[in-house]
C-alpha cells in the first residue's frame, strides 16, 4: 500500500518550512512552501492536503507581500516578519505534518481476508 502513502517530498519540505522560519532563514522557506504548493496541485497523492498547503502558503505570503512593498522594510524576511507571524506559520507546518501522519487510505484499497 505504499503507492497510496504522501509522497516523500511532501515530507521534507513539510518539516523544512517551520524549522528555516524558527531558524531565522524565513527567505529560503519560500522554496519548500512552493513545493508544498505544486505538490498538492499535481501529485494525485497528496490531493487531500490542499486546504492544508493552501493554508500554511497563505500565512507565508502574507509577512512575504508585507516585507516586499514596505519601502522601509529591513533587509531581511526573518528580521521583519511578526513572531505572531512565525508563530502561526510554525502551528500551520504542524498542522500539516499530523494531517499527512494521520490521513487514512481508502477503504477501498485495504485487502480484504
Amino acid at each position: 500500500m505504499a503507492a497510496k502513502r504522501t509522497p516523500l517530498f511532501f515530507h521534507i519540505a513539510a518539516w523544512s518550512v517551520p524549522v528555516l522560519v524558527i531558524a531565522q532563514f524565513a527567505m529560503l522557506a519560500v522554496v519548500p512552501v512552493a513545493v508544498l504548493v505544486i505538490g498538492s496541485l499535481a501529485s494525485a497523492r497528496a490531493r487531500a492536503l490542499r486546504w492544508w498547503t493552501g493554508l500554511l502558503a497563505l500565512l507565508y505570503a502574507i509577512p512575504l507581500v508585507i516585507w516586499a512593498l514596505r519601502p522601509d522594510g529591513a533587509p531581511s524576511l526573518s528580521k521583519d516578519m511578526h513572531p505572531v507571524f512565525v508563530v502561526l506559520i510554525t502551528l500551520a507546518a504542524i498542522a500539516l505534518l499530523a494531517k499527512i501522519y494521520t490521513r487514512r487510505q481508502h477503504p477501498a484499497s485495504t485487502p480484504i481476508y
